[in-house]
């Protein structure tokens, strides 16, 4: 566990770690610390740490996360230390994942905000980008050369559509071929549910009698 938020350097005559002077202590705020951190979970863009919010809320790390705790019970219907004492749950949680912390609408609402969101917009992955996809996730890093041959069709665009809505990245050059190599990013993660790669689901269980597979995925995560 960290023991202590993460220190940035301050501004001119102001010690590294130490809040700004012309910030509001926010434990004077209304409603304290639990309300500020409240505030900043609604408004990232991506999965945070508690050691990053300590450090933005200025607290020690330990307390913030003895809040987070508390809001997700809170947030899933628990308002006291015994498990007996609940009222209906939000329609949001506070989850852990993709190594940090994040408020997420319920999985049980998944189609009503689904439909919501998506209404007249083409936000689905097509079937190409899909598998494509797939085959990065489970042989990463990989090039787009690699990504083809395994897929039989060419790539291109499919990986620049990936790229563009965040889902893999950059991860340098092959040494032998300076092919540029992609793998999937914390917001793919995120998009998963899942903390890492290693907890994606094994594959031979799912794909009996196929031989040579072993050549397209890490022994590892057969």
């Amino acid at each position: 566990m960290t023991t202590g938020p993460e220190t940035r350097p301050g501004p001119a005559g102001t010690p590294a770690g130490q809040p700004d002077p012309g910030t509001p202590d926010v434990a004077d705020l209304p409603g304290g610390i639990r309300a500020a951190l409240e505030a900043v979970l609604m408004v990232i863009d991506e999965p945070a740490t508690a050691a990053r919010l300590a450090a933005g809320l200025g607290q020690p790390v330990d307390v913030v996360e003895d809040l987070l705790e508390d809001l997700r019970r809170e947030y899933n219907g628990y308002t006291g230390s015994s498990p007996d004492v609940a009222t209906a749950p939000r329609g949001f949680e506070l989850r852990n994942i993709a190594g940090g912390w994040r408020i997420y609408s319920r999985a049980e609402f998944a189609d009503v905000v689904g439909g919501f969101v998506l209404e007249g917009q083409t936000a689905r992955l097509t079937q190409a980008a899909l598998e494509t996809l797939a085959v990065i996730a489970y042989r990463q890093p990989v090039s787009r050369a690699r990504v083809s041959a395994i897929r039989g069709v060419i790539v291109d665009s499919v990986v620049r559509t990936l790229v563009q809505r965040g889902l893999i990245e950059d991860s340098g050059h092959d040494p032998e071929s300076g092919a540029v190599l992609y793998r999937t990013t914390s917001y793919f993660l995120e998009r998963m549910g899942i903390g890492s790669v290693a907890e994606l689901p094994q594959l031979s269980p799912h794909l009996p009698g196929l031989e040579g597979i072993a050549e397209y995925y890490d022994a590892g995560r057969m």
